[in-house]
């Protein structure tokens, strides 16, 4: 009778660990092939564990709230009735298990691939940092020592997320150890000051916010912590490309079965321009700038709950308007029913959100760390311009919209931000009204 190993799934490139949220079976309990075992949770995403078997769970290794190393042994599963007694004896196999559908979560900042992770306990003063925790401290001057210093909660005494951002907000309010390095290093940023205490009046409610929501607010404040951000505007005249769609919508619905939307344009115009204007199409790390060789766009998307998450459409610039239209769509689609993949939301080095969906006619949204640049689209509006011809100006009735450019000044000066948006600006209202689809 065999022993099968119930091991923590890999979640994606740049996640090496996962926290149990709830086990939906006991020591025990019968189980069948592709029963879900387990709830886990990451910064990405939820998912839920199933059984690559039948048999009997007799034995769960961790609690209810333990952080997990991806990997590691989470439970064992025998496939003979009366099988409990023999743990210690019955040979062991290792079952590969993917998650499930997976509920979406907050893009949260990208880390560097996960080296294998040692489950031998650490050595003193030698704690396991994930990248993403690396990658915080690095942006806070957080030294070795102070480093140390903080409480863990993880397994093993190890710094989570949720740790590090919970020092920062009392790091002002203590003195902390000085960093040690050979280096010289950046100015440290100003410490975040205490929260404000609220007041709570008659008839108030309090509603606590969810798992997501509070991943979501975490990001934001971290991204505006991180980033001096920038926003330039300019106005679009989107009436070709409004008549255009509306000659095609029909018919390009009917041939690919899906609908073609602004988005889609958009998309293409800022992959272009990012062929022109590479450095915007970066990230930061450390004095270092890494410029993106593929052109991996965000694309925001709000979802039944309220919350909001950003599925990548990946190379962009390598497809035709058909094929970045069916890869939005379909992620777009699978976000607003919970069922993206990790490597869905990963990878994305620039970011657009379309607020005119809801009616807004402009915005300037926060950049989604580490990439440097979001682009942001409002409403398109029927108005009154001036338009010149040939003849002299005239006033005409045009389908406007404004797009904004929200950047990173660390790295993107006025002038590039200024041009990259313009770009995009000149790439949509040259839009060939004769191209086929």
């Amino acid at each position: 009778m065999a022993r099968f190993e119930i091991l923590m799934p890999k979640m994606g490139e740049s996640i090496i660990e996962a926290t149990i949220t709830k086990w939906l079976k006991n020591e025990g309990d019968m189980i069948s092939e592709e029963d879900a075992i387990v709830e886990i949770a990451t910064d990405k995403v939820d998912s839920e564990i199933p059984s690559p078997v039948d048999g009997i769970l007799i034995k769960r290794l961790y609690n209810e709230g333990d952080t997990v190393a991806v990997g590691e042994v989470i439970a064992y599963i025998s496939t003979g009735d009366g099988d409990e007694a023999g743990l210690s004896e019955a040979p062991a196999v290792k079952a590969e298990v993917a998650p499930a559908a997976t509920t979406a979560a907050p893009a949260a900042p990208a880390a560097e691939t996960a080296a294998l992770v040692s489950t031998a306990p650490a050595a003193p003063d030698e704690r396991f940092y994930s990248p993403l925790v690396k990658s915080i401290a690095r942006e806070e001057n957080i030294g070795p020592e102070e480093l140390a210093g903080i409480p863990g909660s993880g397994k093993e005494g190890r710094v989570t997320k949720a740790d590090i951002l919970s020092y920062l907000g009392s790091r002002g309010q203590a003195p902390a150890p000085a960093p040690v390095s050979s280096t010289p290093k950046a100015p440290a940023t100003a410490p975040t000051p205490p929260a404000s205490s609220v007041f709570q009046g008659p008839g108030d409610q309090i509603v606590e916010m969810d798992r997501m929501r509070r991943l979501i607010a975490d990001h934001m404040v971290h991204s505006v912590h991180t980033s001096p951000h920038v926003t330039s505007f300019v106005e679009v005249d989107m009436t070709p490309i409004v008549k255009w769609r509306n000659r095609h919508k029909d018919s390009f619905e009917k041939r690919e079965g899906i609908r073609l939307t602004f988005t889609h344009v958009f998309l293409e115009a800022i992959a272009r321009a990012i062929k022109e204007y590479p450095m915007v199409n970066a990230s930061v790390d450390g004095s270092n700038i890494i410029l993106r060789r593929r052109v991996n766009i965000g694309m925001a998307v709000a979802l039944p709950s309220g919350n909001l998450i950003v599925p990548v459409v990946k190379d962009v610039d390598e497809k035709n308007l058909v094929g970045i239209a069916k890869q939005a769509n379909d992620l777009a689609e699978r976000a607003r029913d919970n069922k993206l993949q990790p490597d869905d939301i990963q990878g994305g080095t620039i970011t657009l959100t379309n607020l005119g969906s809801f009616g807004t006619v402009m915005g300037t949204p926060i950049i989604n760390q580490p990439q440097l640049a979001i682009v942001a689209v409002g409403a398109i509006t029927k108005r009154p311009v001036v338009l010149e011809t040939p003849e002299g100006d005239v006033i005409g009735i045009r389908h406007m919209m404004y797009l904004s450019l929200s950047y990173d000044h660390r790295v993107i000066d006025g002038a590039l931000g200024g041009k990259f948006i313009y770009r995009v600006k000149e790439l949509l209202e040259g839009f060939d009204t004769q191209r086929s689809i």
